[in-house]
């Protein structure tokens, strides 16, 4: 691809370039950071960029990778999002009347559109959300996979015929619930604008998304590529702002149900909001997950599970395993090969091939996870790798939310390390003796996204997962995400589930008839 033909490619983004060599997998980076100001509109509805009728301005948009101002956030008030909710209506007027196969052939059409951008889109994630290229290749990848996955589903959703006596009989019919309102967070933003919308349009609804504020860039591509595939104007629409925009949202008297991604804290407020117009929800929530590693394992494949585990996005992922236990014969170990493989993590800019940790998402979210370092050291933990500012060699990265990758070593249970959700990339090391032991402590929290066994005994490990109070267990693996498996929380992290066939539960509802043959038996 020319950076010629990159331009024509994205008309919405002034952008400023210079002619780049192709990057070691064939692939022309036509993007470099620094390069990117946005000047058009990131709202879409009436299938087209709007912005927003009451010009509220929500703040800047940074670049991670350098610290610039990408553009200020148009947030949308209550007017912006009554014409999204009436053109989605209108959109799912049409759509919930056409059959699963005639919808399944333009999710399909859109899932190829993305594959044909796939690095274009990837690079934009870069731009807004500082991860490295490789990793937001996979997102994309993840992104089109989801929809065309549920795109087979869609042509598959039915009901169930019983029969009852006299000839008489009852059917139920799978409806969809109308607008879903999806909320996204900023660790993954086209791949969630993808996970929420791809069931739901797949079940026959229409759906307005909001994105994080702090990552606004990539979702209104999705929204493009759903109206160049085919999809009724309105069907899909994006509606930018912060906490009113998603107060507004939840509250809107036409709005079906509310998928959200993102914190406890946040999560239950929506829920609350929810309840007064008994919607449903899907909450995706945080996690603080345990990941268990017993002697008897292939040690080479639990420091990779673990390095997984906390690492991936430069550790802001909900379902990363930061509680690493050890069985004691075995750390000295593993925590030297541990060390050794963080402390050649590659940091830097995040467009480049090489790069495997780029920028954290923002100079307050950076602040806030150093400030969990220095807390566990007040605490007596031992910072074994990493914990601090990192600068990258590049003079143009010099203001950009880098740090190394950390691991805390003499961890307890008490610690608030071990305890609070740090989202970023910390890892905190604690020893056990007995299975029974790390059972008991890695089910001490009020969190259960997810969990981790590494282990040669398979007994032991399905024993153990048995045992697991978390939504998404792993053995002898960790952060694997395919959309055929459900993905969601036990506790406080969350309701609901992503991906999987049963995810067209929470998108649709039941509806039962009852059909009499004979006559009316009644009492009076």
């Amino acid at each position: 691809m020319s950076a010629v033909n990159a331009f024509i490619m994205l008309p919405r983004l002034f952008l400023t370039m210079s002619p780049r060599p192709a990057a070691s997998m064939g692939l022309v980076r036509w993007l470099s950071s620094g390069s990117v100001n946005i000047a058009e509109p990131l709202n879409f509805w009436a299938g087209e960029r709007r912005w927003s009728n009451q010009k509220r301005n929500g703040g800047n948009v940074y670049e991670p990778a350098t610290g610039r101002v990408l553009c200020h956030l148009d947030e949308c008030g209550v007017e912006d999002i009554n014409e999204a909710v009436e053109q989605a209506k209108t959109a799912f007027n049409i759509w919930g009347k056409m059959s699963g196969m005639e919808r399944a052939r333009t999710m399909i059409e859109a899932a190829r559109i993305i594959e044909s951008r796939r690095e274009e889109i990837a690079q934009m994630e870069v731009i807004n959300n500082g991860k490295s290229i490789t990793e937001a290749r996979l997102d994309v990848d993840s992104a089109r996979l989801c929809i065309e996955y549920f795109a087979g589903l869609a042509s598959t959703l039915s009901g169930q015929h019983v029969q009852l006596p006299g000839g008489s009989f009852a059917y139920t019919r799978r409806e969809p619930l109308g607008v879903c309102a999806g909320i996204g967070a900023w660790n993954y933003p086209f791949q969630i604008a993808a996970w929420k919308s791809a069931p739901a349009l797949a079940c026959g609804n229409a759906m307005i998304f909001k994105p994080s504020p702090v990552t606004p860039v990539t979702a209104v591509l999705l929204a493009e590529i759903y109206a160049q595939a085919g999809v009724p104007q309105g069907l899909f629409n994006v509606v930018q702002g912060g906490q009113e925009t998603g107060r507004i949202l939840c509250q809107h008297p036409d709005i079906a149900k509310v998928s959200f991604t993102g914190s406890v804290p946040t999560g239950k407020k929506i829920m609350e909001m929810a309840s007064q117009g008994i919607k449903p929800v899907t909450l995706e929530l945080g996690g603080k997950s345990p990941v268990l590693i017993f002697s008897d394992c292939d040690l080479e494949n639990a420091v990779r599970g673990a390095l997984m585990a906390n690492f991936l996005s430069q550790g802001q992922v909900c379902s990363n395993g930061t509680r690493v236990f050890v069985q004691k014969d075995i750390l000295p170990e593993f925590v030297k090969e541990v060390v050794k493989r963080t402390k050649s993590i590659e940091i830097g800019d995040p467009l480049l091939e090489t790069t495997r940790m780029g920028a954290l998402v923002s100079r307050p979210h950076l602040d806030n996870v150093l400030s969990y370092v220095n807390q566990a050291k007040k605490e007596g933990a031992d910072v074994l790798c990493g914990g601090e500012v990192f600068l990258p060699s590049d003079p143009k990265l010099k203001d950009g939310y880098y740090m190394s990758p950390c691991v805390l070593g003499n961890c307890t249970d008490e610690m608030t390390c071990v305890k609070e959700e740090i989202f970023g990339p910390v890892m905190s090391v604690l020893s056990f003796e007995t299975e029974e032991e790390a059972l008991h402590r890695a089910n001490d929290t009020t969190l259960g996204l997810a969990a981790g066994v590494f282990t040669s005994d398979v007994r032991r490990a399905h024993r153990v997962v048995e045992h697991l109070k978390a939504g998404s267990c792993f053995i002898n693996n960790y952060n694997i995400t395919p959309v055929e498996v459900p993905f969601g929380g036990f506790k406080m992290s969350g309701i609901g589930r992503e991906n999987g066939q049963v995810t067209v539960e929470y998108y649709s509802q039941l509806k039962t008839v009852f059909v009499e043959m004979g006559d009316v038996d009644s009492l009076f």
